[in-house]
């Protein structure tokens, strides 16, 4: 997975990506979303969020044929511009966006070492990668919703 254009990471920073995935992160872990909006940000604080962006950018690249590099930044840039913070929409949750959630965990300091080990299997690491895309894509659409 390639690096995303600097651009999107001055749009998307990690306080609007944890806005983005706040409201499902909440309901998964039955918190509120000020809470969740804190673990988040403890977690996107590292290399995290720049896999997920550039998963994103993945996604949204494969889902554009109309528009280039430059007009998806400037289509992000315009859906951002009023509300970079508002809430995303919940997910849909499956095996994929629970390994990804468990990520999360991991990397905000709230998960178990038995945690971090079930996503060090061939079968873990599977659905972390399966994960990942399906965070990216659901991303991909919060930025670019108007």
């Amino acid at each position: 997975m390639s690096r995303p254009p600097p651009r999107l990471m001055h749009l998307a920073t990690r306080k609007v990506v944890a806005a983005k995935l706040a409201p499902t992160f909440a309901e998964v872990h039955h918190v509120e979303v000020d809470e969740a909006l804190e673990r988040l940000e403890r977690a996107l604080a590292g290399p995290l969020w720049e896999t997920l962006l550039a998963s994103a950018w993945t996604a949204l690249s494969a889902g554009s044929k109309r528009l280039d590099d430059e007009g998806l930044l400037e289509k992000i840039a315009g859906c951002l511009a009023k509300q970079p913070q508002r809430l995303g929409r919940l997910a849909p949750i499956t095996p994929g966006w629970s390994a990804f959630l468990l990520q999360l965990d991991l990397d905000a300091g709230l998960a178990s070492e038995s945690a971090r080990r079930a996503l060090d299997t061939e079968e873990g690491r599977r659905r972390a990668r399966e994960g990942l895309d399906e965070a990216g894509r659901h991303l991909a659409a919060e930025l670019t919703r108007k």
